[in-house]
């Protein structure tokens, strides 16, 4: 084949033009939408910018965007530390190994409309396990009226979900480590955290950034168990964005909703392309020390 034959390409097209009509034109047809205000599908009048100029000049977007941030960045702190510790404490290979990711992989497999219900009557202290356990210790749980307990609930209950995901693909970077790099390590008389640190560390840094990437943008578009918690209180202190687009469909404000979508959209962008440069800033400083 010769060299600049693009023909490769084509393998590529059906997945842009599936991609191009799932995403693109929506969001094309969604962002038209966002300079009307919208009564009907046949009654809408034009308005500019006018729902962004309102959106991003009320303080209650950036207090929810910054909600949204720090929601994200306590996820965080908390699953990559755990899930890294439950990957390199499972057996190398073997049934057990096999078992364990099995489990890890179940709380991925429950839907999120269902998880807030399953957590509800955990701590329920008339039926549920932890709320028994926690009334007979003597612990005062209110979710519902003390904003810290609803925030405590919520990073339970994602890390619940999400840190098999961490832990299932530091696994998989573990797995790829050649034994090579153990054994010179063993022969140097190197300490457990010095093949952490100068061994597993360096080789897992692209799938943990992926890892990474994952658990951010799932976290920052939290709504369902948001909402089915406390529904954005007590007093808004879990009023995240995607809940306020979420007031907004519900209240058949397409125009507004639209906006913040496409708002919202846009953010989720910019967080992308910062992740992508700093992957792309990390492999040409692992190639330059090479």
């Amino acid at each position: 084949m010769h060299p600049h034959d693009n023909r490769a390409w084509l393998f590529v097209l059906p997945a842009a033009l599936v991609l191009g009509f799932v995403g693109v034109i929506p969001l094309a047809i969604n962002a038209w939408h966002s300079l009307f205000d919208i009564f009907t599908l046949e009654q809408k009048f034009w308005v500019g910018t006018e729902w962004y100029t309102a959106i991003l000049g009320s303080d209650r977007f950036y207090h929810s965007l910054g909600r949204s941030l720090m929601f994200s960045a306590v996820v965080i702190a908390v699953q990559f530390p755990l899930g890294l510790a439950i990957a390199l404490a499972l057996p190398r290979d073997g049934l057990m190994r096999a078992l364990c990711l099995v489990l890890l992989a179940v709380p991925l497999m429950v839907p999120w409309n269902m998880i807030p219900a399953i957590w509800l009557s955990l701590i329920n202290p008339d039926t549920g396990y932890v709320g028994r356990l926690m009334a007979w210790a003597g612990i005062a749980f209110d979710y519902k009226f003390t904003a810290l307990h609803t925030w405590i609930l919520l990073v339970a209950m994602d890390t619940w979900h999400w840190v098999g995901l961490v832990a299932i693909l530091s696994c998989s970077g573990l797995a790829a480590i050649a034994p090579s790099y153990y054994q010179a390590a063993a022969i140097d008389s190197a300490t457990r955290w010095q093949v952490f640190r100068f061994i597993e560390l360096p080789k897992l840094a692209a799938v943990l950034t992926m890892a990474l990437l994952l658990r951010f943008m799932d976290s920052f578009m939290i709504y369902t168990e948001a909402f089915g918690i406390n529904a954005g209180g007590p007093s808004g202190a879990t009023a995240f964005l995607s809940l306020d687009l979420g007031e907004e469909i519900k209240a058949f404000n397409y125009g507004p909703a639209a906006a913040r979508s496409v708002i919202y959209f846009a953010l989720a962008l910019v967080i992308v392309w910062g992740f992508w440069r700093a992957l792309n800033a990390q492999r040409d400083a692992n190639e330059a020390a090479r």
